[in-house]
């Protein structure tokens, strides 16, 4: 068996208050740190700041962006992978914003791979949440030989009932689906959070507290309303041991998002597993 500690935070590109979210997250010894909404103003703080704390191996979506050159379409955000074990960036879904998703092999003596999500908002246009979680769904449905890890901000699920139901943003508050979006809409929003479990990936979250555990990870302003936005998913290697959010860094306005952190514990080989 293997334990480790990965935490999830999307630190919504805050450049005033970078310095406190370094300490924040330098508050543990993480082993695995992914980030979203990283920008090219952060970038060179959060991976100078991750080395300094022993995660010496850091990849994002923008390594590859030219010095100098304008983010695509001006969309400047990014996701952040830093561990202490070695890295090697993979291919897996074609996401149509390739930037806001990264997928790596965490090479050590149980390896693994992990993808690093920073869903759209359901406003974009193209439909790209939806396309996105199409095209990672299919990747991860496909049998793998290594085990899975999906953690970031899904920007899903509008609400999760005490049975498990679980609704997207297409539709209402109310629970009615909206007719400009619909079923075919909520099935692919959905995808990579409940649409996984027949395949042997489930909602590391729900998995330890149930579904009776009502919980929160983004709120635009301080004090309001929100969604439990961020997620890790696992494939059957990897049992929680822990699992939560870290409220305090949302609440005096670090970031809109609570960090998620979990204690895994991972097997090499699940039963049935190839």
């Amino acid at each position: 068996m293997y334990r480790f500690r990965l935490i999830s935070w999307n630190v919504a590109g805050r450049v005033g208050r970078q310095p406190e979210q370094v300490d924040a997250v330098a508050a543990r010894p993480w082993d695995v740190v992914c980030l979203q909404e990283v920008t090219l103003t952060t970038l060179r703080t959060w991976r100078q700041a991750l080395q300094d704390q022993g995660l010496v191996h850091v990849r994002t979506s923008m390594d590859d962006w030219i010095p100098g050159e304008s983010p695509p379409e001006d969309r400047r955000l990014g996701v952040l992978i830093a561990a202490r074990a070695p890295l090697e960036v993979i291919g897996s879904a074609h996401p149509p914003w390739p930037e806001r998703l990264l997928s790596v092999r965490v090479v050590q003596d149980s390896p693994f791979e992990l993808h690093n999500l920073h869903s759209p908002i359901s406003q974009k246009p193209d439909y790209v949440k939806v396309r996105t979680h199409r095209a990672l769904h299919a990747h991860l449905a496909r049998a793998r030989a290594l085990p899975q890890l999906l953690a970031g901000d899904l920007n899903t699920p509008r609400r999760e009932l005490p049975d498990g139901e679980t609704w997207s943003f297409a539709r209402t508050a109310g629970g009615s689906l909206r007719t400009d979006r619909g079923e075919a809409w909520e099935r692919s929003e959905l995808a990579l959070l409940r649409g996984l479990e027949p395949h042997g990936l489930r909602d590391l979250f729900r998995d330890l507290h149930g579904y009776e555990h009502e919980e929160c990870s983004f709120a635009p302003r301080a004090g309001g309303a929100g969604w439990r936005l961020d997620h890790m998913v696992g494939s059957e290697h990897f049992k929680p041991v822990a699992c939560g959010y870290e409220h305090p860094a949302r609440e005096t306005g670090l970031s809109d998002h609570s960090p998620m952190w979990a204690e895994l514990q991972m097997s090499q080989r699940a039963a049935g597993a190839d």
